[in-house]
């Protein structure tokens, strides 16, 4: 029986960002220098896959710094951490390396400017997202304020409006960001923005690929964690973009195919946590169902690296 046809629409750029390219070659690169195991506060990037991987080339992954012997080196994830865990770390002697993405540091680097210069934050983040919280604690408590929505910023109580700051999250939605932005500029005239735009390079060209996608399919999988942000934010982007059918996924084995019945052109993406062999199963698999022919749609190329630590590229 033949098998019916699908278009499967790639989107490119899709997969790892600079970011985590550099938080997994740290990991990896730290194993080298010290050996097994080393300890990573938090996933060091939001993917099962990934943090598998590395769990079984000796890599120790804890919530709390708390869980790792000092004996041990231990790596902050991707995401940041507030300043009182590499002071911990410090004040407990530990060799400990910082996988923050560049770009979250550059955003730690605003607040704390704002803040040198009296000015009360406002951040535009996610509650409890390791990224938010690292964020927010590189402050003391109540200088930074947060709000998700545009309905939070009517409920803002703040020390002085003429001395506001805002930041974000590197991993939203860029429209939903720009209607929060709108609305502390509509209540606080005098709230200053960052100098360049916080959310990174690799969301927006991802955010942007999907919606030059969906005008073309009926569906899009998003190949990603469910607790990573800007995979999440994809599926987001491609449902506002007018695709009816916008699924995440882990990776091909939790694809729902049954609710694709009848789709005959598919948009595939994945998370900048996301690993390409995903993609590549993914696309395994829809071959097994389909007569797949594969295209590709490209809004930007990318050639943005990371250099590691200097303490990784020291003699042990």
């Amino acid at each position: 029986m033949p098998k019916p046809p699908l278009t499967l629409y790639l989107a490119a750029p899709r997969g790892f960002c600079a970011g985590v390219d550099r938080a997994i070659k740290i990991v990896e690169m730290a194993l080298e220098k010290w050996g097994a195991p080393v300890y990573v506060r938090h996933e060091i990037v939001h993917n099962r896959f990934v943090v598998e991987n590395l769990r079984d080339k000796g890599a120790v992954f804890v919530e709390e710094l708390d869980e790792c012997p000092a004996d041990r080196p231990v790596i902050f994830s991707a995401h940041g951490v507030p300043k009182s865990v590499p002071a911990e770390a410090a004040r407990r002697n530990m060799i400990q390396v910082d996988a923050t993405c560049p770009l979250v540091s550059k955003v730690h680097i605003e607040a704390e400017r704002h803040h040198a210069e009296g000015m009360q934050i406002v951040m535009i983040g996610h509650a409890g997202h390791p990224e938010t919280i690292g964020t927010m604690g590189q402050l003391p408590e109540g200088d930074v304020l947060l709000v998700e929505t545009p309905a939070d910023v009517a409920g803002l109580r703040v020390r002085d409006p003429q001395k506001l700051a805002f930041i974000t999250q590197t991993t939203l939605s860029v429209d939903d960001t720009a209607d929060i932005v709108a609305a502390l500029r509509a209540r606080f005239p005098a709230i200053v923005g960052p100098r360049k735009k916080d959310i990174c390079y690799a969301t927006t060209n991802r955010q942007a690929a999907v919606k030059a996608m969906a005008q073309k399919v009926a569906a899009v999988l998003v190949i990603g964690a469910s607790n990573s942000s800007n995979s999440r934010r994809l599926v987001e982007v491609a449902a506002a973009a007018g695709c009816g059918y916008a699924q995440l996924v882990q990776r091909a084995a939790d694809i729902d195919w049954r609710a694709l019945d009848g789709v005959r052109a598919l948009g595939l993406t994945a998370g900048a946590s996301a690993p390409e062999v995903l993609i590549d199963e993914v696309i395994a698999a829809a071959r097994a169902r389909f007569e797949v022919t594969v295209q590709t749609v490209e809004t930007a190329q990318e050639d943005v690296e990371f250099k590691v630590p200097r303490i990784l590229r020291e003699p042990a």
